[in-house]
């Protein structure tokens, strides 16, 4: 296992909850959630632009129309930014647990066929696993995936060959995996990919990179770890923020690491020792390794 220094603040921010970080036509995609606000970043600009939405955005894709699938709260959501990332329309495509109100759209990317896969996180203190995990396409609308409930859906993302899914309830601190049919949306074999090493680290997004490793952002302890494909650790990355929240890589070589984190939670005196928290923090990789989202096949 490698560990490295800390990696770089590339752009000071102050968001609440940062996540969904994607790279797509030549800037840095995330949403931060508490705020309600889609954001994009081109490397050299001074600061992003920013869309203010009508309600929280869990996870987002980007579509091959070049319109935008939201996961809002509580329903999918086609919509159209212009280059200033002003909102103009916006189509509902589907209601998520409309008859569960303690629960929202959480984590979600793209399976490499195009369609959209994310989870629900229950929102209320005790935190029951009464989430679930869905895969939205438009032949076939909202199909909930046969996977055990969560209290906090996390982690999603795919194999190279995407016949792999990997997702998490993060209160039980371990990444899973199992068989995934896109067109059939059936899951299979579900079985365990790797457990935290820290009883303080809480898994939440990751990526798969070129090599088929997966990257993961660990809640509490400030870091991102690579895992190669059996689960072995293969090396931990820290960021002086303890609530780091999902890992992107892309650039033009697609050899940079990029890294959402979050200050919502956190007192007066966590916030005084950690400023940088809500910023985006990079690291530099070998060309190449980083691989490109699949576009929602709308």
């Amino acid at each position: 296992m490698t560990t490295n220094d800390e990696l770089d603040l590339l752009l000071p921010q102050s968001a609440l909850l940062g996540e969904g970080l994607q790279w797509r036509d030549g800037r840095w995609w995330w949403t931060d959630i508490e705020a309600a606000t889609l954001q994009a970043w081109r490397p050299g600009e001074m600061e992003p632009r920013a869309c203010r939405l009508p309600d929280r955005l869990g996870s987002f894709a980007h579509c091959r129309s070049g319109r935008v699938l939201l996961g809002l709260a509580k329903r999918l959501a086609l919509a159209t930014f212009s280059d200033e990332l002003e909102l103009g329309q916006l189509q509902t495509l589907a209601p998520v647990d409309a008859a569960e109100a303690r629960t929202r759209v959480n984590d979600g990317r793209t399976d490499r066929r195009g369609h959209f896969v994310f989870g629900t996180l229950n929102e209320a203190k005790e935190r029951r696993a009464i989430g679930s995990f869905y895969q939205y396409s438009m032949p076939h609308g909202l199909r909930r995936l046969a996977l055990p409930a969560v209290a906090i859906a996390n982690s999603i993302c795919f194999s190279l060959d995407g016949r792999t899914m990997y997702f998490c309830d993060t209160l039980t601190q371990r990444i899973q995996q199992c068989d995934y049919d896109a067109e059939t949306a059936q899951v299979d074999n579900v079985r365990h990919f790797t457990q935290m090493d820290r009883e303080d680290a809480w898994p939440d997004g990751s990526v798969i990179d070129a090599e088929g490793c997966l990257w993961n952002a660990q809640w509490g302890v400030g870091r991102v770890a690579r895992y190669d494909p059996d689960g072995r650790l293969m090396g931990v990355w820290t960021a002086p923020a303890a609530q780091t929240s999902c890992p992107a890589i892309g650039g033009d070589g697609l050899d940079q690491l990029m890294l959402t984190t979050a200050r919502t939670g956190l007192s007066r005196e966590a916030l005084a020792a950690q400023p940088l928290s809500g910023g985006l923090f990079g690291l530099r990789l070998t060309p190449g390794l980083g691989v490109p989202d699949t576009l929602f096949d709308d």
